[in-house]
């Protein structure tokens, strides 16, 4: 038996974050961002890829692989703990609204990707079709 429950609300930006992160996930976030080190960012994005033809990306990288022309988005959790999320153009076409979630159930727990651009997803979650 599952347990339904409505997401989190997002904490949208004020200067129109393409990417929004809800408060659990931004906690979880910042954690894992300072255990990487005050240099590593959050890259975002999708590739070709997985059981419904594209699947989201996540991985900390070190700052200095920012490219020109990545669309850059700082987060302060509610405890203060900043982080920096970076995603290159042709992903966020993707994922532009994308919520991400983060949840500590023991079936179906962590990071949840709702994206409104997706027209079909798969039931791993983590793959999608527009």
């Amino acid at each position: 038996m599952t347990s339904t429950t409505s997401p989190a609300p997002a904490h949208t930006a004020k200067d129109g974050k393409g990417i929004l992160i809800t408060e659990p996930a931004m906690q979880q976030l910042a954690k894992l961002c300072s255990e990487q080190g005050d240099q590593q960012v959050l890259r975002v994005g999708v590739r070709s890829g997985g059981c419904s033809g594209m699947s989201y990306t996540m991985d900390f990288v070190p700052a200095s692989d920012t490219l020109e022309d990545d669309e850059t988005y700082d987060y302060v959790a509610a405890n203060g703990q900043g982080f920096r999320v970076i995603c290159d153009p042709k992903s966020l076409l993707y994922i532009y609204g994308m919520q991400l979630d983060f949840s500590t159930a023991l079936i179906g727990g962590g990071f949840n990707f709702t994206n409104p651009n997706a027209s079909q997803t798969c039931g791993c979650g983590s793959s999608f079709t527009v």
